[in-house]
């Protein structure tokens, strides 16, 4: 289940392509004051979320740093090669994502996306279906972003 929030962060940060503006600003401003990294990894999100709804690790660890650290919801921490194996041996399997209220801070080099996500799926035969809250860390090098850090919190209904 651990490794399935983590596959289920990554591919929540992929969706928001439709958010790849800033709110309130205009285009040109958008462009001037980063809007091109922000737009670019919004929609890097969106595809690192498609390959894994498809399974398609090869697509999805195109972006994945070798040494990525990737903590899932329920707080283990995963290597690229744990995720990896997951994925290709369908333990983690997301049937859909919904991404919600993307943001994208970029600081040079180095970017924070966060999202929420509405998720279906299973790991190793367990429903981990749910809303949840993600945060990417992307490192730009030699012009590619790579996921480095990844973090998933499944977002609890609160007693009323």
């Amino acid at each position: 289940m651990r490794r399935i929030l983590a596959l289920v962060v990554l591919v929540v940060a992929a969706a928001p392509l439709a958010l790849g503006q800033a709110q309130g600003k205009p285009a040109a401003e958008k462009m001037a004051a980063g809007g091109n990294a922000e737009q670019e990894l919004m929609q890097l999100e969106q595809k690192l979320a498609d390959a894994l709804v498809k399974g398609d690790f090869a697509t999805f660890g195109s972006h994945l740093a070798d040494d990525a650290v990737l903590t899932d919801p329920g707080g283990v921490v995963n290597t690229r090669a744990q995720f990896e194996a997951d994925v290709k041996s369908g333990a983690l399997k997301i049937e859909s994502s919904k991404i919600e209220d993307m943001k994208v801070k970029t600081h040079g080099d180095v970017a924070v996306v966060t999202y929420k996500t509405t998720d279906k799926g299973t790991y190793k035969g367990t429903d981990i279906s749910g809303d949840y809250r993600w945060i990417d860390v992307f490192v730009k090098k030699d012009g590619k972003w790579w996921l480095v850090a990844g973090q998933g919190t499944r977002i609890q209904k609160m007693p009323q």
